[in-house]
């Protein structure tokens, strides 16, 4: 696999969720345009780590946090950084909550996991990394499962690329095997992809993608789904090494992109409200 010469900046980091719930919160409110930007991210692990103590110093975890800043963000985002966008262009923990088929009413129509599963199945290209996903959500114990009650959560954070929108959820997930130490190669696309799929997070961004349609179709004048709906990112951050992460086909390791097509965002928020 290409990278297994490159470290990842994180290879000696603590794993585990309160590692992430850090990392997120940092990268929440850190400036990425900042002239100093490990004095800055710095800053912010200090001052979010009253709350979520780990055992980390707080000059190590900016440092490895830099080379993500750095890495090429691939062609759903036209090869840009997270450094070069700025706080005008992004909208970071975008809160969410809404009704799913009549929200708290017992009787009526509601929909099931099968169903999304029919609408990946008809929307997506054989040709789709996550195509086969449509096959977990249609059978087995979770086809049954009913989308009823209320939704709510919050995106990490959407970013304005080009007068396009896109979703990015960042993951601190450790995706090396064995003994040996954390590489780019680890966060290769066949890698990320079985991450993705394993953890159910094509059902994570397909819920995202129908609450920034929803959030455009509200806030933006002139909204086209198939303009501004720009795809989504899942930045599996320890893979991210700076200007030297390689880059296999136009897609640098760790980030994964997906872009599911307007058609399918705009029948699955059709189909939570049944």
């Amino acid at each position: 696999a290409s990278g297994a010469e490159i470290p990842s900046p994180m290879a000696e980091l603590p794993t585990g969720a309160a590692f992430g719930s850090l990392v997120h919160a940092v990268l929440e409110t850190a400036d990425p345009t900042a002239p100093d930007l490990a004095a800055e991210l710095a800053d912010h692990v200090r001052a979010h780590a009253a709350r979520r103590p780990v055992e980390v110093a707080p000059d190590e975890l900016a440092a490895a946090l830099v080379p993500m800043h750095d890495t090429p963000l691939g062609p759903l985002a036209s090869g840009v950084t997270l450094r070069q966008i700025g706080r005008a262009d992004r909208l970071c923990e975008l809160d969410f909550e809404f009704p799913m088929a009549g929200g708290d009413v017992r009787a009526g129509l509601f929909a099931r996991l099968s169903d999304i599963g029919a609408l990946l199945a008809e929307h997506l290209p054989v040709d789709d990394p996550l195509a086969r996903y449509a096959e977990r959500l249609s059978t087995g114990p979770l086809g049954n499962q009913p989308l009823r009650g209320y939704l709510s959560g919050s995106v990490d954070v959407v970013l304005r690329i080009g007068g396009r929108f896109v979703v990015v959820d960042y993951k601190t997930n450790w995706l090396g095997t064995g003994e040996a130490g954390l590489t780019a190669a680890d966060y290769g696309a066949e890698r990320m992809v079985e991450a993705m799929l394993h953890s159910d997070y094509p059902l994570q961004a397909l819920l995202y993608s129908v609450v920034l349609h929803r959030y455009l179709r509200w806030r933006l004048p002139g909204y086209d789904p198939t303009t501004h709906l720009g795809g989504l990112l899942y930045l599996f951050v320890r893979g991210m090494c700076g200007p030297a992460t390689p880059v296999v086909d136009g897609h640098p390791a760790g980030v994964f992109s997906w872009a599911p097509p307007a058609a399918l965002v705009l029948a699955m928020s059709e189909l939570i409200d049944a």
